[in-house]
């Protein structure tokens, strides 16, 4: 039976409003990042991987992750580490922050991660990784979900066993990245797998992998029977990617519309992040945002020399002068912030 995407479903007591989520991605999946994915048909978005030893030790890149707010709603609080009882206390810590959800990651094949006995080199450990979401499922009230790749090396099968011990230990949905940890992003996703999976818990699956546009996710949809799709890389400086997934619209917006949406996500992140620590991180965004047709090449160039985030709001609005009122539109739709900003390093981690 074919599933709609812009039809309701839900995690445990969650409702998620649409049947894509907006990936957990490192040094992307910031609050600005979030508030647009919503915005333009995500149910459900992620905060990017928070440490569960940066929260034990108060460290202030790790809280400052855990800073949410209520246009994101349902949002998934994403923790990694390989102690039980630590990463049970960052999950309370995320739930007391406002999180909806605790995703458990299981996925990512990052050397940082994986050498600390975190992340993709779990999958080779399952009783421990059972023992996790056992741990953080008896420490909060809210659903816990638990993200993962096929396995560690390539042609692993080890998520079809790992995958129902799982939902036995208290994971309320999986999410199921269909490449092993050796091949990163190389390859195709592998959906014959998630299939699989879907046949064998009881529990929502999430097919991650390869699904930039509206005709692959209902593909992935009917030929897995997952009960959503995750878009992670497809929406990056490209939030209409989603609108055309969840079916609000096209994915060709206009040069004002493009320039409006790049303004108002300057002002938002240096908003969250504070100016300096928004200067470097918005870098990488600017070449996804304008490589469409309309602007100069080397406009991307120009705006990564720029030293504060006003002159690239001044350089763009040039660009398009009309996205200004557009720009404003966008940002009355954000609630109120309180007058405390907390400063968010950029992450050290890859994606997962």
């Amino acid at each position: 039976m074919q599933v709609k995407l812009g039809a309701s479903w839900s995690i445990g007591p969650v409702q998620v409003p649409s049947r894509l989520v907006l990936a957990p991605m490192a040094g992307v999946s910031v609050q600005s990042f979030r508030r647009q994915g919503r915005r333009f048909g995500a149910g459900l978005v992620c905060s990017e991987m928070v440490s569960c030893a940066g929260l034990a030790h108060g460290s202030e890149r790790s809280l400052g992750y855990l800073r949410l707010a209520s246009d994101e709603s349902p949002v998934a609080v994403q923790i990694f580490g390989s102690d039980p009882a630590q990463m049970a206390r960052a999950a309370r810590m995320a739930e007391e922050a406002g999180a909806d959800l605790v995703d458990i990651n299981l996925g990512c094949p990052v050397d940082k991660v994986t050498r600390t006995g975190a992340g993709a080199s779990l999958l080779d450990q399952p009783d421990l990784a059972c023992r996790i979401v056992e741990a953080v499922a008896g420490a909060v009230r809210i659903p816990v979900t638990a993200k993962m790749r096929r396995g560690v090396e390539e042609g692993s099968r080890a998520c079809l066993d790992l995958g129902p011990r799982l939902a036995e230990a208290g994971a309320a949905a999986l999410t199921l990245h269909p490449r092993s940890a050796r091949q990163m992003y190389r390859g195709r996703a592998d959906h014959a797998l998630t299939a699989e999976l879907v046949e064998r818990v009881s529990v929502p699956v999430i097919a991650s992998g390869d699904i930039t546009c509206r005709a692959e996710a209902e593909r992935v949809l009917a030929q897995t029977g997952a009960a959503a799709v995750m878009v992670g890389r497809a929406a990056q400086g490209n939030p209409w990617a989603l609108r055309e997934i969840a079916g609000g619209g096209n994915g060709h917006p206009s040069r004002e519309e493009v320039a409006a949406e790049v303004v108002a996500f300057v002002r938002d992140t240096a908003r969250e992040l504070g100016e300096r620590r928004a200067v470097g991180f918005l870098k990488k965004f600017y070449g996804w945002y304008l490589r469409r047709p309309g602007f100069p090449k080397e406009l991307t160039a120009e705006l990564v020399r720029l030293p504060t985030t006003g002159e690239v709001v001044g350089r763009i609005l040039r660009q398009a002068p009309a996205a200004a009122s557009l720009a404003e539109e966008i940002e009355a739709g954000h609630p109120r912030r309180s007058g405390v900003i907390l400063p968010l390093p950029v992450s050290a981690y890859g994606g997962g």
